[in-house]
C-alpha cells in the first residue's frame, strides 16, 4: 500500500481510508453530500496525488505525443493543456489522460492512477521514434482545489495572477513559498478551480498553506466519492466504467477529441476513421430516473418489452440536481434526447428518460 505527502492529514481529519489504485486514499470526511456541495458552491481541497505523471522530452517528444494520443498535440502551445485518450490497437481506448505542452520539446501527461503501470508499458512500447520518456509518478504530489471559490483563495498564496486564467491552462508559479510548482485550471468538477503540482517533500507546507488561505470561504477536505459524484453529474467519463479498452472514443462521445487531420496519424486511425464514416452501433448516454430509483454501475437498461439493451456505467442520486441520473451504452436509435428506457433495479424496470450531458448547469 502506497501513501500519499497527506495522509497523515487526511487520518487526522478523520477521514476514511480506503484501498484505491494501490494506495490509501480519503473516500469521505463529513459524508458526500455536504463535500459534494462544498465544492459546489465554495472551495473543497482534493488529495489527488496518486494520478500518475510522465514526462516526454527530446526532438521526437511531440512525434510520440502525436502517435499514442488521439488529439491533436500540433495545436497545443506553452503553457495550454489538452484532453486526450491513448487509442489501442483495436478501437478501444487504453486510458483518458491531460497533455501538458512544457515547451517545444517537453510534455507532461498526467494519467489515471488505476493505469500508471499498464500506460507506462504502453507508451514504452510505442516509443518507436526514441522520445525520452522517464516515470515521475511516484516524485510528484497534486491536489485538486475546486469550486468557484478556489482561485480567489489560492491567489493569496502567489503573486503571479491566476484569477484570469482560462480553463485547461497552467502556469509554473512561486506557491506558498515554493519555486516551480505547476498550477492548471483543468479541474474535473464542473466549478471552477485548480490543480497543483509540487514534489512530495513540499506538500505537507502546501497543504497546511491552502488551508489556511482557503479558510475565510470555509474550505474542506473532499473525497474520492465526492469527486465520483461531481465528475458524473457533469457527464464527465471514469475510466474503467464508462471507457475502457473495449469502448470506442466515438462510442463514448469523445469525437472531438479524436482528429483525424491529414498531418496527424495516431494508433488505430484507420479503423476509427471507418467508424467517424460509417457511424457506431451503440453510444454512450446520460439519462434520469423518472420512476423512483438510483442507478448503478452494471444494472442492466432495457427496452419497453423488457429486453436488454446496455448496462449502467455509473449512476448515483446527483446532490447538486437532486436527480437520479446516469450513464450507459445504448444502441443508436434510443440515444436521441427524451427516448424512454428503463432500468431494471430490483428486478423491476423502472422508466427513465435520456438527456443531454451535461447533467449540472451552473
Amino acid at each position: 500500500m502506497k501513501y500519499t505527502a497527506f495522509t497523515k492529514f487526511h487520518e487526522e481529519l478523520g477521514a476514511k481510508m480506503v484501498p484505491f489504485a494501490g494506495y490509501n486514499m480519503p473516500v469521505q470526511y463529513e459524508g458526500i453530500n455536504v463535500e459534494h456541495e462544498t465544492v459546489r458552491n465554495s472551495v473543497g481541497v482534493f488529495d489527488v496525488s496518486h494520478m500518475g505523471e510522465f514526462w516526454v522530452k527530446g526532438p521526437q517528444a511531440l512525434e510520440f505525443v502525436q502517435w499514442v494520443t488521439s488529439n491533436d498535440a500540433s495545436k497545443l502551445v506553452d503553457g495550454k493543456v489538452q484532453y486526450s485518450c491513448f487509442p489501442n490497437e483495436n478501437g478501444g481506448i487504453v486510458d483518458d489522460l491531460l497533455v501538458y505542452r512544457i515547451n517545444e520539446e517537453t510534455y507532461l501527461l498526467v494519467v489515471n492512477a488505476a493505469n500508471i503501470d499498464k500506460d507506462w508499458a504502453w507508451c514504452n512500447k510505442q516509443n518507436k521514434m526514441g522520445a525520452e520518456l522517464y516515470n515521475a509518478s511516484d516524485e510528484i504530489a497534486q491536489l485538486a482545489i475546486q469550486g468557484p471559490k478556489a482561485l480567489e483563495a489560492m491567489q493569496k498564496l502567489t503573486d503571479t495572477p491566476i484569477l484570469d486564467m482560462d480553463y485547461y491552462t497552467f502556469k509554473k508559479v512561486n506557491f506558498a513559498g515554493v519555486k516551480d510548482v505547476i498550477l492548471s485550471t483543468t479541474g474535473y468538477t464542473g466549478s471552477g478551480g485548480c490543480e497543483i503540482y509540487m514534489a512530495n517533500a513540499d506538500g505537507p507546507r502546501i497543504w497546511k498553506a491552502v488551508m489556511e488561505a482557503g479558510a475565510e470561504f470555509c474550505i474542506r477536505p473532499i473525497g474520492l466519492a465526492a469527486r465520483d459524484t461531481l465528475r458524473l453529474e457533469m457527464g464527465f467519463c471514469l475510466y474503467g466504467n464508462d471507457i475502457n479498452d473495449t469502448t470506442s472514443p466515438l462510442e463514448a462521445g469523445l469525437g472531438w477529441i479524436t482528429k483525424f487531420t491529414e498531418e496527424k496519424n495516431f494508433i488505430n486511425k484507420a479503423a476509427l476513421l471507418v467508424q467517424k464514416r460509417e457511424g457506431v452501433s451503440r453510444r454512450l448516454i446520460g439519462f434520469e430516473m423518472v420512476d423512483r430509483g438510483i442507478p448503478r454501475h452494471d444494472y442492466e437498461i432495457v427496452d419497453a418489452q423488457n429486453q436488454q439493451i446496455g448496462v449502467v456505467t455509473s449512476g448515483t442520486m446527483g446532490p447538486a440536481v437532486k436527480k437520479a441520473i446516469g450513464m450507459g451504452y445504448v444502441p443508436g436509435a434510443m440515444t436521441k434526447e427524451g427516448s424512454e428506457i428503463f432500468i431494471k433495479i430490483r428486478d423491476k424496470a423502472l422508466k427513465a428518460k435520456v438527456v443531454k450531458f451535461p447533467f449540472y448547469k451552473s
